[in-house]
């Protein structure tokens, strides 16, 4: 066993519920704590001098200086596996061009997507692990990464295989998801139904072959999938034994009620969702998650994150990392300015990246600092965990501990 501490706070996030708005007042605060480690997982929690006394002869891990802790960070809704670069597309898209006008001078998804084929697997991997280290110097030590820049059986294949090589080589546990269905390409010569039926027959049979991953991701929206198209597609993939999430109501509304339909572990997006699909969200299992690096690369509205906590949804908080839309990557940031426009809680935000994050994913256990589970935690040089927030993302994570062990 081991002894990490003494930190002068541990915000454990224990017995906090899943859903719904939370107060600050709901916060457990262990004022000079410690963290006893055992096997990888969260023996106990407490007061460090006291759990010293109380456990003789163990290795002790002294904390330099004053620091706090939290339950690390859960990112659950990422594309950081991608070539390419679309810097060109944020600055035409500032200046005023349209979507369309950005797609047809050559950027846009497409333009990942080719960028994507071309690259090789050293370079995809590469850079894969570039971004996977720092969401590791965020605190962040939970990863979903999508595919979906491939978009035909060989490349929609490597990049599922180049996740599966980079969960190797990093400590953080990265959650691969299928997004063969993020849109039509344009060298498939058929419709939108046959595409999807493409997915269906020819990709994600040979995705369950080298389990390479357990999640289906479809984009349903205007320029992507349409809503009767993709409940079926999503079915059918449940019906293959698939978890299933959805990119729901980014522009238009409608997508995030298909997703509760169909048992989506989560509906991603949101910013379109009109008030009565907000209750049929909040009276589902189905996790309502807002990606504020979307609405500030797209200069769009927030996700309605306080609506959706009021009315008793189950609300995470991630980054959709991607080089178009959300090209930022820094959760802290964004989950910070989110919380300044839709008066969140601290309590709210950090469960919001934390164990809701987790359950989105299927993950229970980890999220929290609470006897039995994973010992991701996440510590900074302050004496207040309210500055985390504050500081919106400038203070860098002090150190970061996966399974017990200090990799930062």
């Amino acid at each position: 066993m081991k002894l990490i501490g003494p930190f002068k706070q541990v915000v454990t996030l224990a017995n906090l519920p899943l859903r719904g708005k939370l107060s600050d007042e709901q916060l457990e605060i262990i004022v000079d704590g410690g963290i006893l480690i055992n096997d990888n997982k969260i023996q106990k929690v407490g007061n460090y001098e006291t759990l010293k006394s109380e456990n003789q002869n163990i290795e002790i891990e002294a904390v330099e200086g004053e620091q706090i802790v939290l339950p690390a960070f859960v990112d659950s809704h990422t594309h950081i596996c991608f070539g390419g670069n679309r810097a060109n597309d944020f600055a035409m898209r500032n200046a005023g061009k349209t979507y369309l006008e950005i797609a047809e001078s050559g950027g846009g998804i497409w333009s990942t997507v080719q960028h994507t084929r071309n690259a090789s697997e050293d370079e995809l991997l590469k850079t894969l692990l570039e971004r996977i280290d720092f969401l590791i110097s965020l605190g962040i030590t939970t990863i979903e990464v999508k595919s979906g820049y491939g978009l035909d059986v060989e490349n929609e294949l490597k990049m599922l295989r180049i996740i599966k090589k980079a969960q190797e080589q990093t400590k953080a546990t990265l959650v691969p998801t299928c997004l063969s269905a993020h849109l039509k390409p344009r060298d498939f010569e058929g419709s939108n139904e046959e595409y999807l039926q493409y997915i269906l027959t020819e990709i994600l049979p040979k995705v369950k072959e080298e389990s390479l991953a357990n999640r289906v991701d479809i984009f349903i929206e205007k320029s992507a999938f349409q809503p009767e198209e993709s409940k079926k597609f999503l079915l059918k993939t449940k019906d293959l034994g698939f978890e299933i999430t959805v990119h729901a109501d980014q522009f238009t509304p409608g997508s995030s009620r298909i997703a509760v339909e169909v048992g989506a572990k989560s509906a991603d997006h949101l910013e379109a969702t009109i008030d009565e699909d907000i209750e049929f969200l909040a009276k589902s299992d189905t996790v309502a998650t807002a990606l504020p690096g979307a609405s500030l690369g797209l200069g769009e509205k927030f996700t309605p994150a306080r609506k959706l906590l009021d009315a008793g949804a189950i609300v995470a908080i991630a980054s959709d990392w991607n080089p178009g839309s959300a090209p930022m990557g820094n959760l802290i940031t964004q989950a910070s300015i989110l919380a300044t426009f839709e008066k969140l809680t601290t309590a709210e935000v950090l469960a919001g990246m934390t164990f809701r994050s987790a359950f989105a994913l299927g993950l229970e256990d980890r999220g929290r600092l609470a006897e039995g589970l994973k010992a991701d935690f996440v510590s900074f040089k302050t004496n207040n965990f309210q500055n985390v927030l504050y500081n919106q993302g400038s203070m860098k994570a002090e150190n970061v501990y996966i399974d017990g062990n200090k990799i930062k």
